[in-house]
């Protein structure tokens, strides 16, 4: 058993401001100790096309990665830092850093499926204008269990997630701006397809809502349990989401649900001729 907490905070067009109310958050997590802090996607920049390159951090030389690597360091915690703009070389990525209990960088996912839709005139992105795609599914050990990680858009796409599952991931952790649009549909129903798919916890954490933006998230930071129960949420507006995650409860679940035991794989890799 351990504790998790989803910070959702309102982001402002100030990087440093963002900084610090994150830093407060951890420490307040702490002080009601959570064991892992998680922060939404974009929780340093405003979710703005127009701001994305500006806000860039280079990972060598990143004044906010140092800071939350201290910050993991004094509060004893690991940090799953949502995501930031991540400038590499001539290349930007949109990037979530995971960080261990002593300050080190322990995993980093790049977002794997980058957001360009548009929707009955409702909303249209192209993340791809920006950013280029990562191409990694990413797990990290920690003390307490291995944790998946994924950003937002990713979530749409359960192959990656069974993948997780596979390489032993017991939570899943997602970092999203889900809008006011696409969260009412499908924000709760996929990340309840995802923990059922796979027996896992899932943890969806986004930014406050800031209905100023040009791009509207929806908030509504929330942790699933393997069968599917909504284990605790948020609303729209700022706040810490405390939940416990039960590892003996998976266990239980598996085994009198023992779906991934009857998979049929020598069905489901057959490649079609």
């Amino acid at each position: 058993m351990f504790k998790i907490a989803l910070c959702q905070i309102k982001v402002e067009d100030d990087k440093y401001k963002n900084l610090n109310k994150a830093i407060s958050y951890i420490k307040e997590a702490k002080e009601n100790k959570a064991d892992l802090v998680c922060f939404g996607e974009m929780f340093i920049c405003p979710y703005r096309k127009s701001l994305f390159k500006s806000y860039a951090q280079e990972e060598k030389n990143s004044y906010i990665l140092n800071e939350l690597s201290i910050a993991a360091k004094e509060n004893n915690i690991y940090i799953v830092a949502g995501s930031i703009p991540e400038k590499e070389n001539d290349k930007y990525y949109n990037t979530s850093y995971v960080f261990d209990k002593q300050g080190n960088i322990i995993a980093k996912h790049r977002k794997v499926h980058l957001y360009d839709v548009e929707i009955d005139g409702k909303i249209t992105n192209k993340e791809s204008d920006i950013f280029s795609y990562g191409n990694n599914i990413t797990v990290f050990d920690t003390q307490y269990c291995k944790i998946g990680l994924s950003i937002c858009y990713d979530i749409r796409f359960p192959e990656i997630f069974r993948i997780m599952e596979q390489k032993g991931a017991k939570l899943i952790i997602i970092p999203a701006a889900f809008n006011t649009i696409t969260g009412p549909m499908h924000w709760d129903i996929l990340l309840k397809s995802r923990a059922i798919d796979n027996q896992v916890y899932i943890a969806g954490v986004s930014c406050a809502r800031d209905c100023k933006e040009s791009y509207v998230v929806y908030g509504h930071s929330k942790v699933i349990d393997p069968l599917g129960n909504t284990v605790g949420s948020l609303d729209e507006k700022e706040g810490i989401l405390y939940s416990d995650i039960n590892l003996d409860y998976i266990s239980k679940v598996r085994k009198q649900l023992p779906i991934l035991n009857h998979k049929r794989s020598d069905l489901y890799e057959t490649k079609i001729k």
